[in-house]
Order: structure tokens, then sequence, then C-alpha cells
């Protein structure tokens, strides 16, 4: 998935964190409610704003940088 479109970075915005399209939900804020066992479908009810290519791209995001990390000189 290509969430560069979705996934933004702001410096003036929640301290330069990747945000969800301009937004101050940052994409931190969802990998966290759904690791606490939060559902798509809850998470959607409670932030109407969120779409579910936001939640795919709040995981694409975070592959990607795990991915990026892992490819790091030691």
């Amino acid at each position: 998935m290509d969430y560069h479109n979705i996934i933004t970075i702001e410096p003036g915005k929640r301290s330069g964190k990747p945000c969800i399209r301009g937004t101050r939900m940052t994409v931190t804020d969802v990998l966290e409610y759904l690791a606490s066992g939060m559902s798509h479908a809850e998470l959607l009810a409670e932030f109407p704003d969120l779409t579910e290519e936001d939640i795919r791209a709040c995981l694409a995001f975070a592959a990607d940088r795990e991915r990026k990390l892992a490819t790091l000189p030691a």
C-alpha cells in the first residue's frame, strides 16, 4: 500500500510525528489502540474521521519503518 498521501509529517504538528492526512491523529495513536485490543470497527466508530484505508496506511507505514530499521548497518 502506498501510504505517502495519507501519512503526513509536519514539523509544527504533534512535534513532527507521522499523522493521518494532516490531522492530529498520529500513527502511534492508531497502533496503540490496535495493540490494546481495539478492533478496526471500534476505532472507526470512536473516530468518525478515520477510514479503513487510514488504518491500513498506519500499518503499512509501521511495517516500512521496521523494514528500514532492520536494514541499518550495525
